[in-house]
């Protein structure tokens, strides 16, 4: 974890809890002004607080003081809730409501980074390595499944109904993502909608606060190729990064070059991901007959068994598209 990801983090999570302070605030001065009950056992309160600083001060033989005072206290507090509830408000209005219930919004419980903290680094991490893929996210609006109508499959389908199905799966799963949700391969021929389906998916995990990886598989392990031999210098880890991601997609699986290396590192993803039952989405080009020549057994059986096949059908939507804007110009092409 780099430390400017981690200071990155530091910052913001004090800023939850500035904000989270601010607001209790501006409830206790709300509640004092309402209910004028409350706002004097407050008074009382904030006396005991100050008493029990004396206390402590005088260095005395003061557990039974302190007990009374804790007692009364706790006693003060309950009150204050059933007024509260009495007036409509919620028992625990004046509570703090942190983001972070464990370390208060500190980033720190026990010593130790808390979790909240190292989730929000990796999240600002992959943000950054998102950002300098330079992949545009998609939508589901603008999938146009009208480009399947009236088409068949080899095997006599009809395209339409097959890439709804797929579709309706894909918006399903980004409607109900969470850290539990199974790994999806998609697979079919160049231009049939993989790509614009799984970043759709992960424009909508990312809106709800996951943290999503989504680059070509010849770009994340050329990255991780030249942190692996030095050649970067950046002290990034941006396999630390795909193995504990919320959501990796590697798109374009069967582009990169056929290597001891990259097959080794394909596995290991794939392979930790799986064992920590993190979901990953894979699209490829390829067929099962061309996944299975050209990765290792240990590969291919992991993701044969393990994902949730979705064959992709129709023709190529970029020429489609291509050919309605200008005609004349793909007919050419085609010759």
């Amino acid at each position: 974890m780099k430390p400017e990801h981690l200071e990155k983090a530091r910052s913001e999570i004090g800023i939850r809890r500035n904000r989270a302070l601010t607001r209790n605030e501006e409830r206790f001065d709300e509640i004092n002004t309402l209910i004028p009950e409350i706002a004097e056992i407050n008074r009382q309160l904030f006396q005991t607080s100050r008493n029990l600083m004396q206390i402590i001060q005088q260095g005395e033989d003061t557990a039974k003081r302190i007990e009374a005072l804790r007692q009364q206290n706790q006693q003060a507090q309950l009150m204050v809730r059933s007024l509260l509830k009495s007036h409509g408000y919620p028992e625990n209005y004046l509570d703090v409501e942190y983001t972070c219930p464990i370390c208060s919004d500190t980033g720190i419980v026990g010593g130790k980074y808390c979790d909240c903290l190292k989730t929000l680094a990796a999240k600002i991490a992959a943000d950054e390595l998102n950002r300098n893929a330079h992949v545009k996210l998609c939508s589901f609006d603008t999938f146009d499944l009208s480009y399947y109508k009236g088409k068949k499959t080899e095997g006599g389908k009809d395209c339409y109904t097959a890439m709804e199905t797929i579709y309706n799966f894909c918006r399903e799963y980004a409607a109900n993502f969470s850290k539990e949700s199974p790994s999806i391969l998609m697979f079919g021929g160049t231009g049939l909608g993989k790509t614009h389906l799984s970043l759709s998916i992960a424009s909508e995990v990312l809106r709800k606060g996951f943290s999503v990886l989504y680059d070509s598989v010849i770009n994340f392990l050329r990255q991780i190729e030249n942190e692996h031999f030095g050649r970067d210098r950046s002290d990034s880890d941006t396999l630390t990064m795909l193995l504990e991601c919320d959501l990796l997609i590697l798109d374009d699986l069967g582009t990169e070059f056929d290597t001891p290396f990259y097959q080794s590192t394909i596995y290991n993803i794939i392979n930790t991901r799986m064992n920590r039952s993190l979901p990953t989405i894979i699209s490829t080009n390829m067929d099962w007959s061309g996944i299975s020549h050209k990765y290792e057994e240990r590969i291919t059986s992991r993701i044969f068994a393990t994902y949730v096949n979705q064959h992709f059908f129709g023709y190529d939507v970029r020429i489609l598209k291509a050919k309605q804007n200008n005609p004349r110009a793909v007919d050419k092409s085609t010759f």
